[in-house]
């Protein structure tokens, strides 16, 4: 294998593991459900479980990938101990990584195609979500168009990878960050002074029991617990391949802190853009529990851009913004697999860029054909979408998840003093003594409970 490349920055490792965290499910899905479960209270429960999980799990999974130097295709090899089975884990990751792109990257391409329909005007002429949904329908069913703008970012996103990592990935990648976050903050300092912003930023940031109460105190524990896991792509190895690109001088609780912090603040911020619109353009309507999906963003959202003065240029950045979401994620996911394929093969960067665009353009296929020609093929109830969605975010990520918990914390792992010594290695926050219970004995049985929670 190639000499292990580096981040050539502190920076680039932060805003590039961010953007592996931020992506479309983060940025659009968080302020659905924020509206469909309570408000400012479903806010304070996310954040508590987004404490109580998110931080640990990411704090492991970045520690086996730096101390290992490899991605999830060979790192528990390097750590496990001699007769272990831990690495059969890489199977899993490497799964994952291609089952989440097999639709992801359609998603990314809608992004684009509204991008483009906000840029032109073309969709400026349609009202209200059910002639919205119409123009929604049209797109998604046009099989040839939907592996153009598949194929497109496909090819793009590994584009950048084939670079390389200082070249290509991190110097993309930190234009596009910083783009988003200039973006999402002056989409939601314009939102905020809508007429209605105030009664929006009220529902959004100050807590009511009432509001709990009436989404069900029990519902909005576990769609907050759900969203706190799901939000952060940990269990299948996308976080880790970072932490294998630095070095010790920085301990991983401090940078899991920062990654978080900066998802959440994103997450947080698109509410602001959200609310204050639904509020005073969708008489106060946000979603209910069963409209949490792209039908939202590009029905209801879209109506409310059509009908907002300067709408057109509202609607032109927003989309801007949800594209940069999506390929940070896209190009963080392929880094990924890009790194499986250098560390089980002699081939360089371009030549494992050629092999999986073709590669990841046949696999998206199912997805594309189930959305119109293959749309009444069901397995289990769902379509191909659906299914890959669902088993990568309701079964993989938890079980992953538990993986690297489970290894860093057990004595039939890696260890408990490994793993601290590798977590607190640098400056920076230390990982305390106090918490070996909570993450050994507790931890695990709240993931198997996300597990059975989303599962079934």
């Amino acid at each position: 294998m190639n000499q292990r490349e580096k981040f050539s920055s502190r920076l680039g490792f932060i805003l590039i593991s961010a953007g592996c965290a931020i992506g479309l499910g983060n940025v659009y899905r968080f302020p659905i459900i924020t509206g469909a479960y309570g408000g400012a209270m479903f806010v304070l429960v996310y954040i508590a479980f987004l404490i109580l999980l998110g931080i640990p799990v990411m704090t492991a999974e970045l520690s086996v990938g730096r101390a290992s130097q490899r991605s999830i295709a060979s790192s528990f090899d390097v750590l496990e101990k001699k007769g272990q089975k831990w690495h059969w884990m890489k199977y899993l990751g490497i799964g994952g990584n291609y089952l989440l792109m097999m639709f992801y990257t359609t998603i990314c391409g809608w992004m684009f195609m509204y991008f483009i329909k906000y840029l032109t005007g073309s969709i400026m002429s349609a009202h209200g979500a059910e002639e919205l949904g119409g123009v929604f329908g049209a797109m998604v069913t046009n099989t040839g168009l939907n592996v153009v703008a598949t194929f497109a970012v496909i090819l793009l996103c590994f584009g950048v990878c084939s670079l390389g990592l200082q070249k290509g990935v991190e110097r993309i990648t930190k234009v596009m960050m910083v783009a988003l976050f200039v973006l999402l903050v002056g989409l939601a300092v314009y939102s905020c002074t809508l007429d209605n912003a105030a009664e929006g930023l009220k529902f959004y940031l100050i807590p009511s029991l009432d509001n709990m109460k009436e989404a069900g105190i029990m519902t909005v524990i576990s769609a907050a617990m759900g969203q706190s896991f799901f939000t952060l792509s940990v269990g299948i190895g996308s976080i880790a391949i970072f932490g294998s690109y630095i070095g010790k001088d920085r301990s991983l609780l401090g940078e899991t802190f920062t990654i978080i912090g900066l998802d959440t603040f994103v997450a947080l911020t698109a509410g602001l853009i959200v609310f204050p619109a639904c509020f005073t353009y969708n008489n106060g309507v946000t979603a209910d529990a069963g409209s949490v999906g792209a039908s939202f963003l590009f029905t209801t959202l879209s109506s409310i851009f059509n009908a907002m003065p300067g709408g057109r240029l509202i609607g032109t950045l927003f989309f801007l913004f949800m594209i940069f979401a999506a390929l940070s994620t896209v190009i963080a996911v392929f880094e990924n697999i890009m790194s499986f394929w250098l560390e089980l093969t002699k081939l360089n960067r371009v030549q494992v860029a050629v092999i999986n665009i073709v590669l990841m353009l046949i696999l998206s296929m199912p997805c594309i054909l189930s959305l119109n020609v293959w749309d009444d093929i069901l397995i289990f109830g769902k379509n191909f979408m659906d299914l890959e969605d669902y088993t990568v975010s309701n079964v993989l990520l938890p079980v992953g998840s538990l993986a690297y918990i489970l290894f860093c914390t057990q004595k039939f792992g890696w260890g408990w003093d490994k793993f601290i010594e590798e977590a607190n290695a640098g400056n920076g926050l230390k990982v305390p003594k106090w918490i070996r219970p909570y993450a050994t004995f507790v931890l695990p049985i709240i993931i198997i409970g996300v597990l059975i929670m989303s599962a079934f």
